[in-house]
C-alpha cells in the first residue's frame, strides 16, 4: 500500500462519489475505481458499499478513514518540518559568547532572532575565546561571538563590534571623586591592577601592558581573574583598579566608577566565528540577523 492509495480512499470517502473524487484528484474515474478495489483486496476488507446510485462507507471504512487521515496529516507535518528545518525556520542552534558580547550586541541579536524564528531552540553558553575555538572545531557550538585574533585558520571570522578601554575605579578612589572627565593612564601608575589572565586574550593583555609602559610604568597586578563580573566585584571592594572594555559600564555594580582615558587605547574587537563546513541550516538565518542588527547600530553612531 502506498500513500497515494490512502489519498484516493480519503477523496472517495469524503466525496462519496467516484466521479467527483476523480475530478478532485485530477484523474479518470475508472483508474480510481480500480485503485480502490485493489486497496480493498490488499486489506482484505470492504471499505465501501456500492450501488448504481450511491456510495457509502462500511463500518470498517469509517474506522479506516479516521486512521488514514491521521497518517496523511503526519506525513504532511513531516514534510513541513523537513522543509522548515532545511530553511533554518526550526531546529536547534548552539551559540558561544563572551561577556562583552552580552554587554553590547548579543541581547538585541537574540531578541530579534527569537521574534523571527520562535521555533528554533537557541542554546547559549558563556565561553572564553579559546574555549569557543575548541567548541566550534568540535561542533559543540555552531557560532561564536569571540575576540580576535585567534590562532586558527579553519574558522571564518567577521568583525561586528569594536570598543575601546576605560578605567574602572572603586568609588572611594581619588579620581572617582572628580566630575565625569577623562583621566590619564599615568594617574594610575601607583595603583594595584586587576586584569583578565593573559591566556584568555594574550594580544589584548599585552597591549594593555604596553599602554602602561608607554605611560612610564609597569602595572602592579595583584589579581588576574575572570569573568568580568568578578573583576568588577573586586574593584567595587577596592582591591584595585582595572582597564575593561567600554561596554562593561552597562553591568557595573554599585561602588564602581567608570572613567574614559585621555590616551588612545587598544581596541577590543568582537567577531562572529563559524566553521565553513557547518551544515546546520540555522546558521545562514542567524548570520542574516546579526548583520541586520550590526548594520542598524552602525547607522545610529
Amino acid at each position: 500500500m502506498e500513500l497515494r492509495h490512502l489519498r484516493y480512499f480519503v477523496a472517495v470517502a469524503e466525496e462519496l462519489h467516484f466521479g467527483q473524487a476523480a475530478q478532485r484528484l485530477h484523474m479518470a474515474q475508472q483508474p480510481l475505481s480500480r485503485q480502490i478495489r485493489a486497496l480493498e483486496t490488499e486489506l482484505q476488507v470492504q471499505l465501501f458499499h456500492r450501488t448504481k446510485r450511491t456510495v457509502r462507507l462500511t463500518e470498517v471504512g469509517q474506522v479506516f478513514l479516521i486512521e488514514a487521515r491521521k497518517i496523511l496529516h503526519q506525513v504532511e507535518q513531516a514534510i513541513r518540518t523537513a522543509q522548515q528545518t532545511s530553511q533554518g525556520d526550526i531546529g536547534q542552534f548552539a551559540i558561544g559568547f563572551t561577556g562583552p558580547a552580552l554587554n553590547s550586541v548579543l541581547p538585541k541579536i537574540i531578541r530579534r532572532f527569537k521574534e523571527r524564528y520562535p521555533q528554533v531552540k537557541l542554546e547559549l553558553e558563556r565561553l572564553q575565546t579559546p574555549e569557543q575555538v575548541e567548541a566550534l572545531m568540535s561542533g559543540q557550538i555552531q557560532i561564536g561571538l569571540l575576540h580576535p585574533p585567534i590562532d586558527n585558520n579553519a574558522l571564518v571570522l567577521e568583525t561586528i563590534h569594536r570598543e575601546g578601554l576605560v578605567a574602572v575605579l572603586p568609588d572611594s578612589h581619588r579620581l572617582a571623586q572628580t566630575a565625569s572627565q577623562p583621566i590619564s593612564i599615568r594617574e594610575l601608575a601607583d595603583d594595584s591592577f586587576i586584569l583578565y589572565p593573559r591566556h584568555i586574550g594574550p594580544v589584548l593583555y599585552d597591549r594593555i601592558i604596553n599602554l602602561c609602559q608607554r605611560a612610564g610604568f609597569s602595572p602592579k597586578i595583584v589579581q588576574e581573574v575572570s569573568p568580568q563580573q568578578t573583576i568588577l566585584g573586586l574593584v567595587s571592594a577596592a582591591v584595585g583598579v582595572s582597564l575593561l572594555h567600554a561596554s562593561a559600564q552597562v553591568v557595573a555594580p554599585a561602588g564602581v566608577v567608570i572613567r574614559d582615558l585621555l590616551e588612545p587605547t587598544p581596541v577590543l574587537e568582537l567577531a562572529i566565528a563559524w566553521h565553513p563546513e557547518t551544515t546546520n541550516p540555522v546558521l545562514s538565518t542567524f548570520l542574516a540577523i546579526v548583520r541586520e542588527v550590526v548594520s542598524e547600530q552602525s547607522h545610529t553612531y
